[in-house]
Parts: C-alpha cells; sequence; structure tokens
C-alpha cells in the first residue's frame, strides 16, 4: 500500500533543523551511529564557507508523511566546472537518510534527479559530499562499526535502496585499519627504512607548529605533484594550504605529520589526526565554546582519543619506489615505541578501488580493509553506457 509523502524544501530555520535531527531518532537504536556536528554540515550549505556555490547551486529537501513525521532527507549539488570533466555532466547527492521504503527513497532521488537535469546535469553521484572526498562520501556497504571523524554511516539497506532505484557502482572506497605496535611491519619495510634513512641528503621531520607556512608550503609542493594528476582533484596554492593548517593546528598531534626531503626539496608526506568522534560524539552535534574547550581537554590534556585518522599519503612520482614511504613509516614508529604515545589503532580514510597501486603500498605496510564504502552512479538517459571509475595506472 502506497503511503502518502509530501516534500519540502529546505529552506529556514525550522527546517534545517529538522534536516539535522532527523537522523538522531532514525539511529536511536544502533549504538554504532554518532552525530556529526551540525556545523561540519551546515558550513557545506554556506555560500562564505564553501567556494563551490560562487558556480555551482545545493539544494535540500524534507520528506514528510501524511501525519507531518520527517521520513527521509537529502540534498543534491553541481559545481559546473567538476561536473564537465566527466563525460556526463554530473551531479551528485548526499546527505541521504530514509526509512526503510523504497518508494520513500525514490521520492527523494527523483526530486534530486529532476533539480539537476533542469541545471543541465546528465548524471548523479551519491551519496556523495558537496566538497572534498575525504568528508560524508560513500554509502557504507560493509564493515559497520562506528565510523571515524565526518566519515558516513549509514543502515545496510540503504544499498539497496539506491540499486533498486537503478544506481550502479561507480566505485569503491576502502578504510583500512593498522595496528600501531612497534615491531610488527614486515621486516623488507625496516630494511628499506634504514637504507633510505642513512643515504645521504634524506631527511625525515616532524611537522612543527612554529614552521607552519613552511610545512603549509612544502605540502602544496608534494600534493600538486603527487595527487593533482588524479582525475577529480585539483590543484591547490600555498595560500590555501596555510588556511587549512592554521584551521587545524588545534588538534594536530605532531608526532603524527611527517614530511621526507632530500636535499632540502619536499618529496612526502604522511599526514594523520587523532579520531575526534571519540570525543564530539558526546556533543549531540553541537559545538559551542564550551564544546571546544571540552574537545581540546580531552584531546590535549585527558588524552581520550586512541584512534588516529590517516588524513593522505603522498610520494612525488620521482620518488617513489626508492623507499621513502618505508623511510616515513619507521620515522613514526620511532614515535610510537616512545612513552606517552597513546594511539594504538590507525585507520587510513579511503582509497578507491580505482587505484591499485595505493591499496597496494597500504597493505604493504600491513593495512586490512576494515570497511567497504561504495560510490553510485546513475544515468539519467537509461540507454546510454554505464562505465566504472577509470582505473589509475
Amino acid at each position: 500500500m502506497n503511503q502518502t509523502y509530501k516534500l519540502t524544501d529546505v529552506t529556514g530555520r525550522k527546517t534545517v533543523a529538522a534536516f539535522l535531527s532527523f537522523p538522531v531518532g532514525l539511529y536511536k537504536h544502533d549504538p554504532n551511529w554518532i552525530r556529526p556536528l551540525d556545523e561540519d554540515i551546515e558550513k557545506i550549505f554556506d555560500p562564505r564557507k564553501n567556494k563551490l556555490l560562487k558556480k555551482g547551486e545545493a539544494i535540500r529537501w524534507l520528506l514528510c508523511n501524511g501525519k507531518q513525521q520527517v521520513c527521509g532527507r537529502i540534498a543534491a549539488f553541481y559545481d559546473p566546472v567538476a561536473a564537465r570533466k566527466n563525460k556526463l555532466p554530473t551531479g551528485g547527492i548526499g546527505f541521504f537518510d530514509c526509512i526503510d521504503d523504497q518508494q520513500a527513497a525514490n521520492i527523494l532521488f527523483d526530486a534530486a534527479k529532476n533539480w539537476l537535469q533542469q541545471k543541465g546535469m546528465e548524471a548523479m553521484d551519491g551519496p556523495v559530499n558537496f566538497g572534498s572526498r575525504e568528508q560524508f562520501w560513500g554509502c557504507l556497504a560493509d564493515g559497520f562499526f562506528q565510523p571515524i571523524h565526518n566519515m558516513p554511516y549509514n543502515f545496510r539497506y540503504y544499498n539497496r535502496l539506491f540499486t533498486n532505484y537503478g544506481f550502479q557502482n561507480y566505485f569503491n572506497q576502502y578504510a583500512f585499519h593498522i595496528s600501531l605496535l612497534p615491531g610488527i611491519m614486515d621486516p623488507v619495510i625496516y630494511e628499506k627504512g634504514e637504507r633510505v634513512r642513512k643515504t645521504e641528503g634524506y631527511d625525515f621531520r616532524l611537522f612543527a607548529a612554529r614552521d607552519l607556512e613552511k610545512f603549509a608550503g612544502d605540502f602544496t609542493t608534494i600534493f600538486n605533484e603527487a595527487w593533482a594528476k588524479f582525475p577529480g582533484v585539483k590543484a591547490i596554492h600555498k595560500k590555501q594550504a596555510i588556511a587549512t593548517f592554521k584551521e587545524m593546528k588545534p588538534i594536530i598531534d605532531p608526532r603524527m605529520m611527517i614530511f621526507g626531503y632530500y636535499q632540502d626539496r619536499p618529496i612526502s608526506f604522511y599526514l594523520m589526526i587523532p579520531d575526534l568522534y571519540e570525543i564530539t560524539k558526546k556533543f549531540n552535534g553541537k559545538f559551542t565554546l564550551f564544546h571546544k574547550l571540552w574537545l581540546l581537554f580531552d584531546l590535549k590534556v585527558r588524552k581520550v582519543s586512541r584512534r588516529a585518522v590517516g588524513l593522505i599519503f603522498g610520494v612525488v612520482p620521482d620518488f617513489q619506489s626508492k623507499g621513502v614511504a618505508d623511510g616515513m613509516i619507521l620515522r613514526f614508529e620511532e614515535e610510537v615505541a616512545k612513552a606517552g604515545f597513546q594511539y594504538t589503532d590507525l585507520e587510513m580514510n579511503w582509497i578507491g578501488d580505482f587505484n591499485p597501486t595505493m591499496i597496494k603500498l597500504v597493505e604493504y605496510i600491513g593495512g586490512k580493509v576494515r570497511k567497504t564504502y561504495i560510490t553510485y552512479r546513475y544515468l539519467f538517459d537509461r540507454n546510454k553506457t554505464f562505465e566504472r571509475a577509470k582505473r589509475l595506472i
């Protein structure tokens, strides 16, 4: 029997509050779900904070039943520059949450599809973020454990709602787990790492807050050489990197930010941060001044966080396969072995199945797949040939 549902645009304070709070009731019996901070979601839809909204657009909806109870939510968005880097202009949908009802899900998907079509899109990816890939990206398909900071968590049936509508698997993304214990790496890593560290010209350094702008500049150089060549990844500017590092400064643990150099040329980085969800899960989405002080106290004084999050790892092309990664790992292991190092686990945020080289590297250093997410794609013209994400060589 079909339900009566009604879509409502998210436009004012009341509907924004309902959009943010709907998952609280939906997941109230699931101990693994953690509520993101409201401001981490809202800044994505704030033109003052999300530069993609200068040229792109975003819209949100709530779905209510005949009793005016919220049963689902969704956002749709597009960036005209990124959209046209695909074979078909592609927009995105995200922040999808829904009761286990295909009819309800279809209404939400239809609303996003119709809006994106009006904007000139010919396909949509989801669930994705209107911004960087390392946050709010993918539909969890395996590994239903507590999420790390700003990574998605959803019910298993979400995958069925997507595929029944007609979405297809565009790519898988994997989160890898590594135990942080000294001496457990493959002996080959120690051999290569020691060799490169003894080779004249190589140096592996910890981040230092006093030299923040220098490290931000080095990060920019390495990132643009190592990552900006990949599809969907834009080159960054030093000014942008400095702003990001300054924003992250309160939560940075210098022991987990490793930079590699050869004759003072920046050639690699391995950046990790504490998992903030171990603290912010108690905040119920709020982040007032009180909560900020609470976070810093638990992070810096009580050292509550035991889980590290691998943000990004990179080696410039002409130094790959030279033992540089091994050298960074050994430098980090020196910190792991020291008294007072409280982290016991590392989760590498996510790596796409289109990047077999990076998968092999993470497996090489002991990483095991802990979670699998799926990024789906839906082609509006159902007669078009679907293609998965292009494999990187």
